[in-house]
């Protein structure tokens, strides 16, 4: 009961109002460490699947439609893999060349 009487209490004041009731600093508490870290880790992930897609587009435009095996391996790429096949891109003139390059990496 206890818990729901807060939970709507907080719910209508802002950051600067439950710190002044609480006297306390919420950037120095667990729980606002562990929100900000999963809202870095959501927010990295959506900028990963975001720049896959991309990629994606650029290759298709590029060098054609891509089979779904090829997007799913991009889609699947981690980040740094990401970033040296937008480098590389440039430099495909061929499905088989995207291939090639895949095949490097992920095996």
């Amino acid at each position: 009961m206890v818990t729901t009487i807060m939970m709507y209490r907080f719910e209508q004041l802002n950051q600067a109002e439950v710190e002044s009731m609480l006297g306390i600093t919420l950037q120095q508490t667990r729980v606002y460490r562990d929100i900000k870290a999963e809202g870095r880790a959501e927010g990295r992930e959506e900028g990963r699947e975001a720049m896959a897609n991309a990629i994606s587009r650029l290759l298709t435009k590029r060098l054609g439609e891509l089979s779904a095996e090829m997007r799913s391996s991009i889609s699947g790429l981690p980040f740094p893999l990401l970033e040296e096949l937008s480098d590389a891109l440039l430099d495909f003139t061929t499905l088989a060349d995207l291939q090639s390059w895949l095949e490097g990496r992920i095996n």
